[in-house]
């Protein structure tokens, strides 16, 4: 009697697990799943990704169109490559995608998911969020650091007048600028010199950063297969390790100086890490702001804000050699506006509309996050008619965007006009210019990247005549780019200067 009670019992449990998958397989037959080229088994589409990820998805989505679906390994993967489908995953289901995949990169550079960028959606994120709006990147804050930005710009017009006539390596000084505003800002001083005591030199932190770019955008395999994980078969892990050692090594120091001047009597918050040391003691925080998170966030700032603006004046003045044209047009209007007796401030800028209107097209054809980070579903949503179920990884092609010929005549073209008049921004909410992002994730610092790009560029055109060294033209300039969560030149620009004002105004 009692084995036809186990027999009907077990019977009845396999009745209710048939059930269970023949709904699920039901479930699965009625989802409508974006178009996408099939996956092999265990690497999925793996295959199909190049040494540049943005161009090979650039490729895929002109057959499978601007919303397609991928298998990175064991992942479902969604790609957007329309403004419309930007539109959908950053504005619509914004909440639905506002999550971030746990990557390898998040774990060990960002100690494990601290930081502003690689959070986790939820309390610690949404407190990162306020914070940033609220204190680190106000205007009022971001105002009373103006001074700052002046003088580093003096500072590289200087080093660049030093170098008139000679062959400069530009992205040497354009870092030097951003790396000492950056420094000053978050840090309240220049940590990074050749004094023997240096905790790290320029070109060691300039390369720390450069690493960081890199390995934070590498298609780990690990993290697409995760059972492969431990092998660490391109020895990124080993490598994001490593850099993570360096920066903890600079930013305790940092961290431990910053404690010790609080303790004067006389002392005032000064720069961004003192008032997140002041936030962390916040008795009142809904998530307590760790010792550890209070470095993270120092990290992101740092690093964000030195890579994005250099890198992307880099390329505008790159693409602004190439054409004499618009180096005349953005020079006449420059004489025009400003004169020939100072330099350009910040406030000048919005009566600048084709110096605006270069950075625009530069952050077009060159945004210095060409896949932005990648989103994860927080929960099931549909798009355009299909089905992006929880879990999935989400990757908006800004790159794509800025390529497509629906939203711009001759998209290939570096043509600054076709910004003049048209009121198109990069605050997030022109869906077919996001060099910064958009929604709830866009880069809280996009203002302060903003003004050092239009400055820069700005000041770099209206200082100096341009031209390539004598051996050179502007055939043999490669265009070339490097894959990471930034796409920076693979082959520096060098170029010549000439100064074009008064000799006093170098000195100054």
């Amino acid at each position: 009697m009692e084995g036809t009670a186990w027999v009907s019992y077990a019977a009845a449990w396999l009745g209710v697990l048939a059930l269970l998958l023949l709904g699920l397989r039901l479930r699965s037959r009625k989802l409508n799943l974006p178009p996408g080229p099939k996956p092999w088994p265990i690497i999925g589409n793996l295959n199909l990704m190049g040494n540049l990820p943005h161009r090979s998805l650039h490729e895929l989505s002109q057959k499978h169109g601007p919303i397609m679906q991928l298998r990175f390994g064991s992942f479902p993967v969604v790609v957007g490559s329309s403004a419309e489908m930007a539109e959908a995953f950053l504005k619509t289901h914004d909440v639905a995608v506002a999550d971030r995949p746990k990557l390898a990169a998040g774990k060990y550079t960002t100690y494990n998911y601290s930081n502003i960028t690689w959070s986790p959606y939820g309390p610690y994120w949404r407190q990162a969020r306020k914070m940033c709006i609220m204190e680190l990147f106000s205007a009022k804050r971001l105002e009373s650091y103006e001074y700052i930005r002046k003088e580093e710009m003096n500072a590289l017009l200087r080093g660049l007048y030093k170098s008139s006539n000679t062959n400069i390596l530009l992205k040497d000084h354009l870092s030097d600028l951003s790396l000492n505003v950056i420094s000053r800002m978050v840090l309240g001083k220049k940590y990074t010199d050749e004094s023997e005591n240096a905790i790290v030199t320029p070109d060691e932190f300039k390369k720390m950063l450069d690493e960081l770019f890199l390995l934070t955008g590498v298609l780990n395999i690990g993290d697409s297969i995760p059972w492969l994980n431990f092998l660490d078969l391109q020895g990124y892990i080993k490598r994001m390790k490593a850099l993570s050692k360096k920066f903890d090594r600079f930013l305790e120091h940092v961290l431990d100086e910053h404690i010790s001047n609080s303790k004067a009597p006389d002392f005032v918050a000064k720069d961004m890490v003192d008032v997140l040391l002041q936030l962390a003691a916040d008795p009142n925080l809904e998530v307590k702001l760790e010792r550890h998170g209070v470095k993270a966030f120092s990290q992101d700032l740092l690093a964000g804000g030195t890579e994005s603006s250099a890198m992307t004046v880099e390329w505008g003045m790159s693409e602004v050699l190439r054409k004499p044209e618009i180096f005349k047009k953005a020079t006449e209007e420059l004489d025009r506006v400003i004169g020939r007796e100072r330099w350009i401030e910040e406030k000048d800028i919005v009566n600048l509309p084709y110096i605006d209107a270069i950075a625009k097209e530069t952050m077009r054809l060159h945004p210095v996050a060409p896949l932005l980070v990648p989103r994860l579903a927080r929960e099931d949503c549909q798009v355009a008619g299909y089905d992006i179920t929880k879990g999935t990884r989400v990757i908006v092609s800004i790159w794509a965007i800025g390529r497509d010929p629906k939203y711009w005549d001759n998209p290939l073209e570096f043509f600054p006009e076709r910004f003049l008049g048209k009121g198109i921004d990069v605050k997030g909410q022109d869906f077919v210019l996001l060099p910064f992002g958009s929604g709830r994730r866009m880069c809280p610092g996009y203002s302060l990247g903003h003004k050092l790009i239009q400055s820069s560029i700005a000041n770099l055109l209206h200082g100096f005549n341009w031209r390539f060294p004598d051996n050179m033209n502007k055939e043999d300039l490669s265009m070339e780019e490097i894959f990471g969560l930034s796409t920076p030149r693979k082959f520096p620009l060098i170029a010549v200067t000439e100064p074009r004002l008064p000799a006093h105004l170098y000195s100054m």
